[in-house]
């Protein structure tokens, strides 16, 4: 019998038994285990992992376990730049961009004030989650485990709070998002680019009061939603200040 002792830090540990957290355990491994098989039989989605050493060793998720083996496996890091030891993926993503399950509609609308590509629809399945994630290179956000555990998403976060502006929150930590923010780009109802048009070609569309006191003008030419600054835009204004990024 082969057997394995493993040590998961920081927030993975949110995913194991509380007799297994910030301690080593030992326990017993398939004879041709892979580091990946092992982390996610012990209830850790891969996506969520950053950096697995064995016996001290970076390895990526295919290692094969030997008996005694001694296996690290650490969450992203955000202090400093381990990218010189990461072996688990074959490449990072050049583009940030994300798809969300049909269970974070507030996050997506969130993820695309802030100017980032989010697919959302609220009947989306897993499996289309999980393709598209594939297919397109995006990262799979959800608060499903078994749906990060699927073998075709190599990019991906499980979420871990329940309200979307804390969601929201928790995401632009995690992944350093603030540098790369384009705010109010992109359509927050269907995700398409936003234009500045003249105030006469949306007039129509303008509630009086609106029509009354705003000059400036937003407009999506897919779902042909009109957007101004009112007290609905600061409001997102203020959550994006509140991540570090200035909005204009």
């Amino acid at each position: 019998m082969v057997s394995a002792t493993f040590r998961f830090y920081e927030e993975l540990n949110d995913f194991l038994p509380r007799a297994r957290r910030k301690v080593e355990f030992t326990v017993p491994c398939a004879r041709a285990a892979t580091t990946k098989h092992m982390i996610e039989a012990l209830g850790v989605p891969h996506t969520e992992v950053e950096l697995i050493l064995v016996n001290g060793e970076s390895c990526g998720f295919e290692r094969m376990l030997c008996d005694g083996d001694r296996v690290a496996v650490y969450p992203k890091f955000e202090a400093f730049d381990v990218r010189p030891l990461l072996r688990v993926r074959a490449e990072p993503l050049r583009v940030m961009r994300f798809v969300a399950d049909a269970h974070l509609g507030g996050l997506a609308r969130l993820l695309r004030m802030a100017g980032f590509d989010t697919l959302y629809d609220n009947r989306i399945d897993d499996p289309t989650v999980a393709a598209l994630s594939e297919d397109e290179g995006r990262v799979a956000l959800t608060r499903d485990r078994d749906l990060l555990k699927r073998r075709g998403i190599t990019h991906g976060c499980y979420i871990r709070a329940l309200k979307p502006a804390a969601q929201f929150a928790e995401i632009f930590q995690r992944l350093d998002l603030a540098a790369s923010a384009r705010p109010f780009t992109l359509c927050l109802a269907c995700n398409a680019p936003l234009r500045t048009v003249a105030k006469a070609e949306v007039a129509p569309q303008l509630p009086p009061a609106v029509r009354a006191s705003h000059e400036e003008f937003l407009t999506c030419d897919v779902c042909q939603g009109v957007f101004w600054r009112g007290s609905h835009w600061r409001r997102m204004k203020a959550l994006l200040e509140s991540q570090g990024v200035a909005a204009g």
